[in-house]
């Protein structure tokens, strides 16, 4: 187990560390988080927006005189990564809603990250300037051209200090591969091929080539008419660069092995649940559909998650998972109302702890749920600015289904879904976790004695 890992129930108790967005009602639709995602050493943090944003948090070093506060993130940079676009081929507008981030490892002083948005793929470089050259023989101060016959003497430019200055620029643009709308990048762990995700195909990209991709996944059937899935996620094994995942809409998840075929249409492995046939109802497939994948960090298990369960895959048994998690059974008897408001169609996240021990993912009325490993317990928290005070611990909340209900537990009735976490991160190392709940972030933290 990682330090400071314990058993999830027993030794952590998770504390509101801060609160990122505007207090405001009126919230506008460009303002909610699309995409939250921490780095590979949990020092950044970035989230994207319906708007097209990129918001990147830096974690502050911890301070000597008050060690019992652990660095808190404040915004580092920010910049639109997307605008709106339109497709005049097709008359269709493009969003240019953020729908995944993903972090490169760090190589060398700047950060670099891929976002994309439904059609386009994008890599950014986020670097540091604190100083500036001054000097220059042709140019004046201002930076306008000098008359070459008025330079008498040769100046060697200096660097000199400036206010440090956090500059996004983008590198590479990977556009016009995709017909259909990305779900899902993933950075290959040889850090050189990234691929791409749409419903019915998979794109792998050279990060020094953006003007073609290989296709390795091609699920599109000759007749549309006969199409009975779509891809709805896609992971690259976080070890071995030959082997992806990607999961469907009618529940199953097949793995690849890139050395096989160049086009990866025959799977490695193909991991389904036979379904109980006294459980089949009208909601079966649509609840059935798998709205995220994710390798353990070990590489071992993938995870997966669908309206209802989230479960836990051994990459040697592929007849049913070796874990299911109820994340919220009590909406079994609402799928009729939540279908009617869309609702059911919600594509929740799920992540791992560093040390693959712990299963987060959220619901709704601003609810997330963890799930111990080890211990099989769990506890549904709140991401709410009623407990935002400092150091606040968060209660555990219960939701009681008919007959009596206790003073601190919810109906579920009243809970409220137009609030849903679909959206969180786990630091790599600490527990520390970050949730987006509409257009506010909460970051939590264990509390250390």
């Amino acid at each position: 187990m990682t330090p400071g890992f314990g058993s999830l129930m027993q030794d952590v108790l998770w504390c509101f560390s801060q609160v990122k967005g505007t207090i405001d009602t009126g919230v506008t639709e460009s303002d909610i988080i699309s995409t939250v995602e921490f780095n590979h050493t949990g020092e950044l943090l970035a989230t994207g927006d319906k708007g097209g944003r990129v918001v990147i948090f830096q974690r502050e070093q911890e301070s000597k005189n008050q060690p019992h506060r652990r660095g808190e993130y404040n915004v580092y940079s920010t910049f639109q990564s997307h605008e709106p676009e339109f497709d005049y081929l097709k008359s269709l507008e493009i969003e240019e809603k953020i729908n995944k981030i993903r972090w490169l490892p760090q190589q060398n002083a700047a950060y670099f990250l891929l976002s994309t948005n439904d059609k386009t793929v994008k890599l950014w470089k986020v670097s540091e300037r604190d100083k500036r050259p001054e000097g220059y023989n042709l140019k004046d101060e201002d930076g306008r051209l000098r008359d070459p016959s008025m330079i008498t003497v040769l100046r060697v430019p200096v660097l000199r200090p400036m206010d440090l200055m956090v500059e996004a620029t983008p590198r590479r643009v990977f556009a016009n591969a995709h017909t259909y709308h990305i779900n899902s990048i993933s950075v290959n762990s040889d850090y050189e091929t990234y691929m791409s995700a749409d419903d019915l195909r998979i794109n792998l990209w050279n990060f020094e080539i953006t003007n073609q991709s290989f296709n390795i996944v091609d699920i599109k059937p000759a007749n549309m008419e006969e199409l009975t899935e779509v891809i709805t996620a896609a992971e690259f094994h976080p070890h071995h660069c030959n082997t992806f995942v990607y999961s469907s809409s009618k529940g199953t998840i097949r793995l690849c092995d890139m050395r096989t075929a160049a086009l990866c249409d025959r799977h490695a492995k193909f991991f389904e649940e036979p379904e109980d046939p006294s459980n089949r109802s009208f909601f079966s497939e649509i609840i059935s559909s798998i709205s995220d994948v994710k390798f353990s960090h070990s590489g071992r298990y993938i995870m997966t998650r669908d309206y209802l369960t989230v479960k836990v895959w051994d990459l040697n048994m592929e007849n049913r998972p070796i874990e299911t998690y109820q994340v919220h059974d009590y909406l079994r008897s609402k799928l009729c109302s939540l279908y009617e408001n869309d609702c059911i169609f919600d594509k929740f996240e799920c992540v791992w702890n560093g040390s693959d021990s712990v299963i987060m993912t959220g619901s709704y009325n601003n609810f997330f749920r963890m799930f111990d490993r080890n211990t099989k317990r769990d506890v549904t928290l709140e991401a709410s600015r009623e407990n935002s005070k400092p150091r606040a611990i968060l209660k555990p909340r219960k939701v009681c289904v008919g007959g009596k209900r206790r003073k601190d537990e919810i109906s579920v009735d009243s809970l409220d879904f137009s609030k849903k976490i679909l959206h969180t991160a786990w630091h790599p190392s600490e527990n520390i976790i970050a949730v987006a709940a509409t257009n506010n972030l909460y970051i939590f933290q264990d509390k250390v004695n």
